[in-house]
């Protein structure tokens, strides 16, 4: 049995469940980046941690469970439901939801404390559901550290706890306060503490990597945290009550990244925040920085069409940056207006142009069934993808994730929504897309699958991967291409 922890993390997830038969050749593996921030800021307080990485091992439900009876003493066992981004929280709670009740069976005094962007979005619904103490509403770390100093004080009114929802005698009792979100991240949360991480086993996603797919070493880590948008189907801030943004000073962003790259041998590097390119002295500091270190690292991130401006991109790709994620949605303005995204497509075509001018790759993000998609607007916007000719594409199908005003307004119009939470994963097999005025669910997800097939075997795409990247990676592609996934209400809909 291993040394007692004050309070054991545990990152769910089930991957065969979400993805299907993708594969290791195909999906990255993410570090728990919040899962293991928080281990950081309880260290911090002078606290005992333990971190279990179940995706990592692919362990099962009851295998994380068991090692979590087994292994750890904890006083409190935080299982933290963040995925891999925002929208991959809920279909992460089938898998958080079976841990619990696998803990729960096997050491019934366990106490157990939910945490992440799903719980804190629904927290009363999942106390009601899961097998659980408490759920935290906010931010995650001072209400765990408050949590663990009640329960090792014997004090089991818990009143006093910020964002903490808790049970009296069956109640479920809300909280009184409010967690404050911390503003002094360099001091409290000084980073990931990796060493409690198997760093072995992360894999970065196959085209951050084209250029060297020998080496997919990889970490993700944030350089700031929120986000000061409001797009309809985001529930980024789900945690954090409200737009918001904080940054990490550049200094420590890039003494982490050194850290990586020298202790581990990391190569490749996703910055998690959900807008990277946005604050300019933040970006070019950092940048700044890294062609001073000259780590030699390959950094993806996310920007957007309307944040990024040409004084960032030379240095971007000096720093190392090689990618740009955009979120480009949709090729029609009706529909990106109601996303809240207000640019037109020739800004779309000029930016793409000129961040690839720089030599930094893109990887676009597509949505279809937005509420005023069509099925002809959704081929208007694969008509965008493939004139863009991202290096990469990623095409998801619109889903009213927990925490978005989509989810907001979905529910209150009784809209179908997922009965099972892993619906909410684009590779499930039971993913359940949310239908909208003009096609349904079935229409959506089909449309969804058979773009992707056309995107990424379209003749320009693969001259375009072959001049680029070379013949190795567009077999890569080819050999990708080739795996189906099922979908149930696609079934479903030519069975009827």
């Amino acid at each position: 049995m291993a040394e007692a922890v004050d309070v054991l993390f545990i990152n769910p997830g089930n991957r065969k469940q979400i993805y299907q038969d993708l594969g290791d050749e195909f999906c990255g593996i993410e570090p728990p980046a919040f899962g293991a921030l928080f281990a950081t800021y309880l260290r911090q307080q002078g606290l005992r941690v333990a971190l279990i990485d179940g995706p990592a091992f692919n362990m099962s439900a009851d295998e994380i469970a068991n090692s979590a009876i087994d292994d750890y003493r904890a006083r409190l066992i935080v299982i933290v439901v963040y995925g891999n981004q925002p929208s991959a929280s809920s279909q992460t709670m089938t898998s958080a939801g079976a841990v619990a009740r696998h803990i729960k069976d096997g050491d019934p005094d366990a106490r157990i404390l939910m945490t992440g962007t799903h719980p804190a979005a629904l927290p009363e619904r999942t106390m009601l559901e899961e097998p659980i103490d408490f759920v935290c509403d906010l931010e995650g770390p001072v209400t765990i550290h408050k949590t663990f100093e009640a329960l090792k004080a014997g004090d089991e009114s818990f009143a006093d706890v910020p964002s903490l929802w808790w049970r009296d005698e069956g109640r479920i009792i809300k909280p009184r306060s409010a967690e404050p979100l911390i503003t002094s991240l360099d001091r409290e949360m000084p980073g990931i503490a990796w060493d409690l991480l198997p760093m072995d086993r992360y894999r970065s996603h196959n085209w951050h990597a084209f250029d060297h797919l020998e080496d997919r070493s990889y970490a993700s880590m944030h350089t700031s945290l929120g986000c000061p948008y409001k797009c309809s189907f985001c529930c980024i801030n789900a945690p954090f009550g409200k737009p918001a943004y904080r940054m990490w000073s550049p200094r420590v962003v890039v003494d982490e990244i050194a850290f990586l790259a020298e202790t581990y041998g990391v190569k490749n590097i996703k910055f998690v925040d959900e807008m990277f390119v946005l604050n300019k002295r933040h970006v070019l500091e950092i940048c700044d920085l890294l062609i001073e270190r000259d780590l030699g690292v390959n950094i993806w991130a996310y920007a957007r069409v309307d944040t990024v401006q040409d004084q960032f991109l030379d240095k971007l790709k000096a720093a190392g940056v090689n990618w740009l994620c955009l979120g480009i949605e949709s090729a029609s303005d009706n529909v990106r207006d109601g996303a809240l995204k207000k640019f037109e497509n020739e800004d779309i075509i000029d930016v793409v142009r000129r961040i690839q001018g720089a030599g930094i790759y893109i990887l676009g993000n597509f949505i279809f069934g937005l509420p005023d998609d069509t099925m002809e607007r959704m081929q208007s916007t694969l008509d965008l993808a493939l004139e863009l000719n991202c290096e990469f594409a990623n095409f998801y199908s619109a889903m009213a994730y927990p925490g978005s005003p989509l989810y907001a307004e979905a529910d209150a119009s009784g809209s179908e929504l997922p009965s099972s939470w892993h619906q909410f994963s684009q590779h499930a097999y039971d993913s359940l897309p949310l239908a909208n005025a003009h096609c349904t669910s079935a229409d959506i997800l089909e449309f969804r699958d058979q773009a992707w097939q056309t995107y990424f075997t379209d003749s320009n795409y693969l001259s375009m991967v072959r001049r680029t990247f070379g013949d190795d990676v567009v077999d890569h592609i080819e050999r990708m291409v080739k795996i189906p996934l099922a979908r149930r209400i696609v079934e479903e809909k030519y069975a009827a």
